[in-house]
């Protein structure tokens, strides 16, 4: 199990109480889809991901995005509980979809460069830290299928 600080708790669900779902969670997918070509692979009924810009206008693209950001909030509500959380989604990726757990990762990083563009000077390196602690625990969760 996780412990978490109060900074930390505090520092995530301040994160998210200030990013908009609807924006963040597309921009994280495209700048996944187009810095690593190969995550592109799991999502060919996505249609033309072809170029940057053909996956930056995909509404389905789009849409996942913001399914992946909502699917986050579940985590900032069960912080204490994030294994069971994504259970039935972890084995969804792993056994269905066959992702590889490193596309987590890849993902997670891109949503720290999104998510730091958009809060700027007040993503300090602490709340980097608890955000990344964050990221961490939630790609275990989902890729723990594969350990």
């Amino acid at each position: 199990m996780v412990e978490w600080t109060d900074f930390e708790r505090a520092t995530i669900q301040d994160i998210f109480s200030k990013i908009d779902p609807d924006v963040v969670g597309p921009a994280a997918l495209v700048r996944c889809l187009v810095v690593y070509p190969w995550t592109q692979r799991y999502f060919g009924k996505f249609g033309n991901l072809y170029n940057a810009a053909a996956i930056t206008s995909n509404p389905n693209v789009i849409a996942h995005g913001k399914v992946v950001l909502n699917g986050l909030q579940r985590a900032v509500k069960n912080m204490d509980n994030i294994k069971a959380t994504y259970a039935e989604l972890s084995v969804l990726h792993s056994e269905k979809l066959n992702v590889d757990p490193d596309n987590f990762k890849l993902l997670a990083d891109c949503l720290s460069i999104v998510v730091a563009a958009q809060l700027g000077k007040d993503f300090t390196g602490d709340v980097q830290a608890a955000f990344q602690k964050f990221l961490a625990v939630v790609v275990s969760a989902l890729g723990r299928q594969y350990h």
